[in-house]
């Protein structure tokens, strides 16, 4: 049974653990990530790779998995949002203070990986993974092959223009997708609303303790899961985005399954029904051509960490 540990490093957390070569988390470890000082980072991975390779000494490689632009090479981070990370050649650090074998990948390439290998996408070699989270992340397979790009940064599906002129993102950019269609894109909703339509958005008030402000992601869910009527048209409007995208996805790449995961995905159907219709509403060839399955993910927090695992494994 071969071992290798998979590190999810994201901007307030460390995560890793064993796990074997059926996707299977054997043991699980997390730290706080020091995500100013770039040396800290890399001793924090290697304290909990060290603490995981004493009690599983056969472990034979690393797969780090990181929220940034990883070259093509799989070692150095050429950017990261939420970490101190500019042109860091992390894979040789982290190989130096751990003695083992380190591959870097960005961490929803390695989600859809998990996914692809163990999660519900087994069985589909063409298959794009949608994570719907603070933003959006993406993570394409091409004929069972994890697609990277050119210069390895390919994916980065959230940044996609959809509204010219539209909303400020984080990049830099206006109109990116995932100011329309991400966990943030519902609160932005929910929270509109409520200023505008008070009474009509009054449950959402109530859970958001009386302020526009107070409403998050898990009270939008919460009052959708009761047939709150704002609550639900929130879901609808972004589940029309999201539907959008995927329709242009679709003319692009062709997939046999788009996997939608994220914080944004534990709405289950409360999000895939208005999704599903929103897309076949635009998809081009509608009638004509078949149509790729859309499904939850089924790894949940795990994927990243289990699918950055498992290509270490394969390096």
């Amino acid at each position: 049974m071969a071992l290798t540990i998979g590190v999810d490093v994201g901007g307030t957390k460390v995560a890793a653990g064993v796990v074997d070569d059926r996707g299977r988390i054997l043991e699980k470890v997390r730290r706080p990530t020091p995500s100013t000082d770039p040396r800290q980072t890399a001793e924090v991975i290697a304290e909990v790779v060290d603490l995981l390779k004493g009690k599983y000494p056969e472990v034979e490689a690393v797969g780090l998995g990181a929220a940034g632009f990883v070259d093509e090479a799989r070692a150095t981070v050429l950017f990261a949002p939420n970490l101190a990370w500019r042109d860091e050649p992390i894979k040789g650090k982290v190989e130096e203070l751990v003695g083992l074998p380190v591959v870097v990948e960005n961490d929803a390439n390695a989600t859809a990986w998990g996914e692809f290998r163990f999660g519900a996408g087994r069985g589909e070699r063409f298959l794009v993974l949608v994570a719907l989270g603070t933003g959006i992340g993406g993570g394409i397979i091409v004929d069972g092959r994890l697609y990277r790009g050119r210069f390895g940064i390919g994916g980065e599906i959230g940044h996609l223009r959809m509204v010219p002129d539209g909303r400020r993102c984080g990049c830099g950019n206006r109109g990116c997708w995932e100011q329309y269609a991400s966990g943030n894109a519902l609160v932005h909703e929910a929270r509109d609303l409520a200023r505008v339509a008070p009474l009509m958005a009054s449950r959402l008030l109530e859970l958001g303790g009386g302020s526009p402000e107070g409403i998050r992601g898990p009270e939008v869910t919460q009052a959708a899961r009761e047939g709150d009527r704002a609550a639900l048209e929130c879901f609808r409007t972004v589940a029309g985005w999201v539907g959008r995208g995927l329709a242009d996805l679709t003319a692009i790449l062709d997939p046999g399954a788009f996997i939608i995961g994220g914080g944004l995905s534990d709405a289950g159907d409360l999000l895939l029904e208005p999704v599903r219709d929103a897309y076949e509403a635009v998809v081009t060839g509608v009638g004509y051509r078949p149509l790729p399955d859309i499904r939850i993910a089924e790894l949940g927090s795990d994927a990243g960490l289990v699918g950055a695992a498992d290509l270490a494994r394969q390096r």
